[in-house]
C-alpha cells in the first residue's frame, strides 16, 4: 500500500472526494494511490489535516455508535454494511491476500488477526455486535447417552468441537455481544439433512441463550446477480425483530449487468489494468482464448448430451448473471459476457467489485490491490454489500438506545413492540 493510499484511507475520504476537494485530477490522484507517483507535501499535509478532523469527528462512547467485531472479514463486506452505524474494534481474517485488500479499504485502529482458534478469548475486545462469515464444516453428531456413558460433555462443546462454529460460539458466551449477524451459503439450512443446522440453532438458542431469527435472501433484488445466502440474526435479549417485515425490491424487477458492465464507449474513465484506449475498453487479457473457448463449448455439448445441466453462462447487458464463485478465475465460465466478432470475456475484477456491492455502478472507490487471481477469489468469497446493508438497517432499532434513533426507525421499534 502507498504512503498515499494509507494516509487517504485513514482520512476517512474517497479517491474521488479526495481528487474532488484537492484540485487534482482523478488520475493523477489514482497515480498516488497506486503508488506510481509521489505526491507533493502539501498534498500529504492536506491528508494529515483531515485524519485529524475524521478523528475528531468519531462520536465517543455512548452517543448511538455501537462496537462490533469481524471475524472470517475476508475484504469486510459485512462490515461495508455497518461501519456507518458503528465502530469495529477488532478484525480476523486468516488470508494475507485478504488481509492486504481489507487494509487497504478499512481504517483499522487495531491488528488484523490472523488463525480467530490461535486468538484467546480475553484478547477479543468487549462488543456489541458480532458478524461472521463463518466457514461451514461438517458437523459430527453422536448421541447425548453414548456421550454420557463415555463421561464427555454434550451441548455446543461437544457437538461442535472441531469446526469454526465452535470458535464463534465460544466467543459469543465468553463476551455476551448484544447481537450478532451470521452469514452463511443457503445449503446450510439442509446439510446433512437439516442436522447440521438444528446443531447451531440449539447451541445459540439453548445453550447460548440467544433469540435467533433466519433467512435466506436473494441478491439478484439488489444486484445482477443469482446468490442467495442465509442470514442468521441473534439477540441476547427477548425483543419483537422480526424478518417478516424486511421489505427488499420485487427480484423479479431487480437491475441487469449492464449497470455494473464497463460502457467501453468512452463515457467511463480510464481503469488500467481492467480498460485501455481512448474509449475505455475492456483489456484482451479478459478475452477467452480460442482454446479455452473451444474446451468450454466440448465440455457443454458433452454434458448436454447426458442429460446434464453443466455448461457456461452467457450473458449480455440485459441478463442477471449466475452466482460468482471462488473458482472464477480458473476460466470464467459461470459468468461469460457476450462480445460482438469476438469469444467472450471474463469480467474484470472492477466489474465483480460492482456486482458484489462494493462498488456503485459505474464506480471504483474499492481499492483491488492484488493480482486479478486473488480478486476473484476475494469477490467470489464475499457477502453482497447492498444486502448487508438492508439487513443491518433493519437490526438497527434493536442495536442502539431508543434515544439514539431516527424517528422513522423509533417508530418501527414502537410499532412492532405495540
Amino acid at each position: 500500500m502507498s504512503e498515499f493510499s494509507r494516509l487517504r484511507t485513514s482520512a476517512g475520504v474517497s479517491i474521488d472526494a479526495f481528487a474532488e476537494s484537492s484540485g487534482f485530477s482523478r488520475r493523477t490522484v489514482y497515480r498516488w494511490e497506486r503508488g506510481e507517483a509521489v505526491p507533493r507535501q502539501t498534498v500529504i499535509r492536506q491528508l494529515r489535516t483531515m485524519i485529524q478532523e475524521h478523528r475528531h469527528a468519531q462520536p465517543e462512547p455512548g452517543t448511538g455508535k455501537f462496537r462490533f467485531i469481524d471475524l472470517f472479514a475476508g475484504i469486510g463486506g459485512l462490515r461495508r454494511g455497518f461501519e456507518d452505524m458503528g465502530e469495529c474494534v477488532f478484525t480476523s481474517e486468516w488470508d494475507k491476500y485478504s488481509q492486504k485488500t481489507y487494509l487497504a479499504n478499512y481504517e483499522c485502529n487495531h491488528e488484523v488477526a490472523g488463525d480467530i482458534t490461535k486468538v484467546a478469548l480475553d484478547d477479543i475486545p468487549d462488543h456489541d455486535l458480532l458478524l461472521a462469515g463463518f466457514p461451514c464444516q461438517p458437523f459430527s453428531i453422536a448421541g447425548v447417552s453414548k456421550k454420557n456413558a463415555l463421561n464427555r460433555p454434550h451441548g455446543f462443546l461437544d457437538e461442535t468441537q472441531g469446526t469454526l462454529f465452535f470458535n464463534v460460539a465460544k466467543i459469543i458466551e465468553h463476551r455476551r455481544p448484544r447481537a450478532f449477524l451470521l452469514e452463511n451459503v443457503k445449503n446450510l439450512v439442509n446439510h446433512d439433512k437439516g442436522r447440521t443446522f438444528e446443531i447451531i440453532y440449539k447451541t445459540l438458542t439453548k445453550d447460548l441463550g440467544y433469540q435467533v431469527h433466519w433467512k435466506v435472501i436473494n441478491a439478484k433484488a439488489l444486484v445482477p446477480q443469482h446468490r442467495e445466502r442465509i442470514f442468521i440474526v441473534g439477540f441476547r435479549e427477548p425483543n419483537d425483530f422480526t424478518f417478516d417485515d424486511l421489505i427488499l425490491p420485487d427480484p423479479l424487477n431487480g437491475p441487469k449487468l449492464r449497470t455494473i458492465l464497463h460502457p467501453e464507449d468512452g463515457t467511463e474513465e480510464l481503469d488500467p489494468p481492467y480498460t485501455r484506449g481512448n474509449i475505455a475498453s475492456v483489456s484482451d487479457k479478459y478475452t477467452l482464448t480460442d482454446h479455452l473457448w473451444r474446451y468450454l463449448r466440448n465440455y457443454a455439448d458433452k454434458h448436454r448430451a447426458a442429460g446434464n445441466g453443466f455448461g457456461f453462462g452467457l450473458v449480455g447487458p440485459d441478463d442477471v448473471a449466475r452466482t460468482l464463485s471462488a473458482r472464477y478465475f480458473k476460466d470464467g465460465s459461470e459468468i461469460l459476457v457476450e462480445q460482438k466478432g469476438r469469444n467472450p470475456r471474463r469480467l474484470t475484477p472492477r466489474e465483480c467489485s460492482r456486482l458484489m456491492g462494493f462498488d456503485e455502478p459505474g464506480g471504483r472507490e474499492f481499492i483491488i490491490p492484488v493480482s486479478d487471481t486473488q480478486a476473484y477469489r476475494q469477490f467470489g468469497n464475499a457477502v453482497v454489500v447492498p444486502v448487508v446493508k438492508a439487513v443491518a438497517n433493519h437490526m438497527l432499532p434493536w442495536l442502539v438506545d431508543r434515544e439514539d434513533l431516527e424517528p422513522e426507525q423509533l417508530q418501527r421499534k414502537l410499532a412492532l413492540a405495540g
